[in-house]
């Protein structure tokens, strides 16, 4: 059965049509299912339906390409890219970056997040401002973000985008979507209780969906190696 309905796979193909004029990649790290039961391998529950989504999404535009990568039979490809979780996929541009993760099904809310992701890499291009770009364009150490989220939450797709967008526009931005419900004991590492919970660099963080000038301050800082602040918060924030 088809994940992604009639209706929906038409305007997809549309808007792609339309929108889309350059070449996308969507890089995708799995699980391949066997027959054979491993002792102390647990097989990854959502990769067959990831899988079968980007496939999908892919045959929908003729300017978008999906990379299949075996987590355990390709593990040094795995580990070159820094995958230590799977299901995973990155959004490759022309330029060749691989900056902007899923981490999980992009399903629900995300799936948006996905779609917009792919239109700004492969079309519509940067809707970052000029101030912020400049900024990112000055930072002065590496920024890894990541962006807890689950399907149903409607204000998590802006701060994945806003995570991503930076990562589009900077090699020193790494952002990921990271999917709470998937991946449980990530989420309690962090202390993840309302989504969307973003984490910067490990030494600060903010729960809900905050302006780009406040996201862009965050990772400025984080970049910088300033203190984290007391407390930021945004709005929308799901418990």
């Amino acid at each position: 059965m088809a994940i992604i309905g009639v209706d929906d796979a038409a305007q997809i193909r549309e808007l792609f049509s339309q929108r889309l004029t350059r070449d996308v990649t969507l890089v995708h790290y799995t699980q391949r299912e066997s027959r054979i039961v491993v002792p102390g391998v647990v097989p990854c529950a959502t990769c067959r339906d990831n899988l079968q989504l980007l496939e999908e999404l892919v045959a929908l535009g003729d300017r978008l390409y999906l990379e299949v990568h075996d987590f355990k039979a390709e593990a040094d490809v795995a580990a070159k890219a820094g995958i230590d979780k799977i299901p995973a996929t990155v959004v490759r541009g022309a330029d060749g970056g691989e900056r902007a993760w899923f981490f999980g099904v992009p399903a629900g809310y995300e799936f948006t997040t996905l779609l917009e992701d792919i239109l700004e890499v492969g079309g519509d291009g940067s809707q970052l401002s000029e101030k912020n770009a400049a900024a990112l364009a000055g930072l002065q150490g590496d920024v890894h973000i990541q962006v807890f989220v689950t399907p149903t939450c409607p204000y998590c797709p802006a701060a994945v985008r806003a995570g991503h967008a930076l990562a589009f526009v900077s090699e020193r931005v790494i952002a990921d979507m990271v999917m709470a419900t998937e991946f449980p004991q990530v989420a309690q590492r962090y202390g993840v209780m309302a989504v969307p919970k973003v984490v910067i660099n490990e030494t600060r963080s903010f729960e809900g969906a905050v302006p780009e000038d406040l996201f862009v301050a965050q990772v400025v800082a984080a970049a910088s190696g300033a203190q984290a602040s007391p407390s930021v918060g945004g709005a929308g924030s799901t418990r």
